[in-house]
């Protein structure tokens, strides 16, 4: 028996086209840093988000696209992103304070900063874009270089940095333009200047646990690596069953969500007292449409009481999910009395699972009444 879905209620305002698939023979890289999954190459990350949409940007709410502007302008025949200058006034302090934690005194700091923030002359960043030779020994070949085709939200604006050198500190790849806070709020135009970014914010995506193993074992187009070694299926499964006790049960529920068409997310579900909320298509096309607490059972319906509910908590929860335009499902993830724990340390054990939905509506008594009246 299976729950029956409602029709997904749709954004009025899309902007953008739902892209195909992640492809079988793609394949990325991730890495387990401190307990959560991170991909740090720019087209893996937008390559996995927007084909699926898996995971969520560090710096951002969800998709993975922190700028340190949301105003890019052609200046010069070079794309550039907008900053006020009291704006950049701000991160110039801040790359002091970092510089100052550094051990620099203070004139080596002041320094520092007025050679950073000189404005840069345009066919300087043009030389900068330009390609190093081969064989160059550059100490930014393998950093991407700002240039006349720089996008929005892309690695070269999000690379900007510090970085350690005998004379003090030599300013990163990354540009801005530099105007004035009555021109950025809409006022008369004033100075442009182009200037180098004074500080670091390198974005990454981060994903769950449940979204990691989904890659890397049923879609078989992801790695990931401890300490820069490659774990295989099995140490994975182990490993995160080590740092979340729950993971078979969520796992098996994240895997029969997806499975149906839908795209689980950890986070929303968190805010309204669920552990997933469900999306048709993708959060750009579609509202969540579900709530999910995921539990497991016996064969009985009898659970480990991993979340004792009682009615009242029930209630409420059923209440708080209708207020926000969804509906409560529980998951049930049905354990076979016989399963083992030793089953439980492979990936094989999925297969003797099943998973129930029960959707929870509300009693509304006047709703019932009108129903009566119209019989």
């Amino acid at each position: 028996m299976q729950a029956d879905f409602r029709t997904p209620r749709r954004r009025t305002r899309v902007h953008e086209a739902r892209e195909a698939p992640l492809p079988l023979n793609a394949h990325f890289r991730s890495d387990l840093i401190n307990q959560h999954v991170l991909v740090s190459d720019p087209d893996q990350i937008h390559q996995i988000h927007n084909q699926g949409f898996f995971g969520k940007g560090v710096l951002s709410r969800a998709r993975p696209d922190h700028s340190l502007s949301d105003q890019w302008e052609q200046h010069e025949g070079l794309f550039l992103p907008i900053m006020p200058q009291s704006r950049y006034d701000e991160l110039l302090r801040w790359a002091g304070s970092l510089l100052s934690a550094r051990g620099l005194d203070e004139e080596a700091v002041n320094q520092t900063l007025l050679r950073l923030s000189q404005p840069v002359e345009t066919e300087a960043v043009r030389k900068e874009a330009e390609p190093e030779p081969e064989g160059g020994a550059s100490p930014h070949a393998k950093r991407p270089r700002p240039g006349s085709e720089v996008e929005p939200g892309s690695e070269v604006e999000r690379s900007c940095w510090l970085d350690p050198d005998p004379d003090g500190l030599v300013p990163g790849p990354g540009f801005v333009l530099v105007v004035s806070d009555a021109e950025a709020g809409g006022g008369a135009g004033g100075a442009r200047q182009v200037r180098r970014t004074p500080f670091s914010l390198t974005e990454y995506l981060q994903l769950s646990l449940e979204e990691t193993f989904f890659l890397v074992y049923s879609l078989g187009c992801l790695s990931v690596y401890l300490h820069q070694e490659p774990l295989s299926v099995i140490q994975l499964w182990r490993k995160f069953r080590s740092l979340r006790p729950d993971f078979v049960s969520s796992y098996a529920a994240y895997q029969h969500c997806r499975s149906r068409g839908w795209v689980p997310k950890e986070g929303g579900g968190a805010k309204y007292g669920a552990d997933l909320v469900l999306y048709r298509k993708g959060p750009p096309f579609y509202h969540a449409s579900y709530s999910v607490v995921v539990e497991r059972v016996d064969g009985a319906f009898r659970g480990s009481a991993l979340r004792p509910f009682s009615w009242r908590s029930l209630a409420a929860l059923s209440r708080i999910t209708a207020n926000v335009s969804k509906e409560l499902m529980m998951c049930y993830v049905i354990y076979p009395t016989d399963l083992s724990e030793e089953e439980l340390n492979s990936p094989e054990c999925l297969s003797r699972l099943k998973v129930q939905e029960v959707i929870i509506s509300r009693w509304v008594s006047s709703k019932e009444r009108a129903e009566q009246d119209d019989i």
